[in-house]
């Protein structure tokens, strides 16, 4: 179901939509987040079907890539199989955009890693280490064509070995391989 947001996510675009016709003043100023200096915002929150096997995808993120080329924001990602649950928070380092095609990638470094699955766990599944994910808004409305994203990439998947590679390398497969559509929710890319 396509306009589900989240309010902190909800809250950035439009605080990022209306900053430039503020005036300057502490209101500008949001938990800590100078609008002001927000040049270019994605975010979205929901669930993503995964193949057979796997629990949907829960997802949640916001990403903001600020006037001087930093970036900021978090994500969380959680799904389960018959191996155990898959379960990852982070703080965004890095975030890319292209445009025309509504597409981002985001990188950070893992805050919390809740996995059960053995496959998940130790060494670059610790916090403190990176990971990366890469979204696509396909518009809103009845009509529009499902979002969609990846699940988390960690250090050496594809031979990339930190976040902010990942986003600038801006790697994207032919016809969307290896993404999911969001099933309930939304993504949205604000370049």
């Amino acid at each position: 179901m396509k306009g589900r947001w989240s309010v902190p996510v909800a809250a950035l675009v439009l605080a990022a939509c209306t900053a430039d016709s503020a005036p300057p003043t502490a209101a500008r100023t949001t938990d800590g987040i100078d609008y002001a200096r927000v040049v270019s915002i994605t975010g979205g929150d929901g669930t993503a079907q995964l193949p057979a096997g796997f629990s949907p995808l829960a997802f949640s993120f916001s990403a903001r890539l600020n006037a001087d080329g930093s970036a900021a924001g978090d994500f969380s990602q959680h799904f389960a199989s018959a191996s155990g649950s898959t379960d990852f928070d982070g703080r965004v380092t890095c975030v890319a955009f292209d445009a025309a095609l509504g597409r981002a990638w985001i990188g950070g470094v893992i805050t919390a890693n809740r996995s059960t699955n053995p496959a998940r766990q130790g060494g670059i599944f610790e916090p403190g280490r990176e990971a990366w994910f890469r979204v696509v808004d396909n518009g809103e409305g009845s009509g529009a064509v499902d979002d969609r994203l990846t699940v988390l990439g960690f250090e050496g998947g594809a031979g990339i070995l930190t976040s902010a590679e990942y986003c600038a390398t801006k790697a994207w497969t032919p016809g969307d391989a290896n993404t999911w559509a969001v099933v309930d929710g939304n993504i949205q890319v604000n370049p």
